[in-house]
């Protein structure tokens, strides 16, 4: 069942809250620095979760040149499993999605939760990154996904995109 929240532009008056949940959620979490350069960005969609005017998740995407590289994506532990990332991960697709777009991202090989949530938002397998995480040298799964030409210009929404 998915839980209700609000989805809103990230900004730097939630950077506390974002740390929180940051260094609950991974063995190496970001630094409040990297937050903020992600934050300075005018190109990068940075989205939070919010119930109850408490930050209780957040997605970080950045576009480099033509690509979107969705950076960053945690649910405050005691809340996962209750749609709060597929929530993000759709409004990041309403917001970004076009012909032909293309989105990649890393994700630890053991993470099989937030793998099967990427494959049901159509990200497939690209290969290996060797030792990607410094904590513990676990390989990255790199996954892509691009919006199909012929679906966008059917006027078909995007995947996960509400109608």
């Amino acid at each position: 069942m998915r839980q209700a929240v609000d989805i809103r532009r990230l900004t730097y008056a939630d950077l506390p809250q974002v740390i929180a949940i940051e260094r609950r959620a991974f063995p190496t979490p970001w630094s409040l620095a990297m937050f903020v350069l992600e934050l300075s960005k005018p190109s990068g969609i940075c989205l939070a979760a919010v119930r109850d005017e408490r930050i209780v998740g957040y997605l970080v995407c950045s576009r480099y040149d033509t690509v979107w590289h969705v950076m960053n994506v945690a649910v405050d532990e005691r809340l996962r499993r209750g749609g709060i990332a597929t929530t993000l991960i759709e409004r990041l697709f309403e917001r970004a999605d076009g012909p032909g777009v293309q989105y990649t991202l890393e994700v630890r090989l053991s993470n099989d939760p937030a793998i099967a949530l990427y494959e049901h938002f159509g990200f497939s397998s690209a290969g290996l990154r060797r030792g990607y995480y410094h904590d513990n040298k676990e390989d990255a799964l790199i996954m892509w996904r691009t919006v199909a030409v012929d679906r966008a210009e059917a006027g078909e929404p995007a995947a996960g995109a509400r109608a």
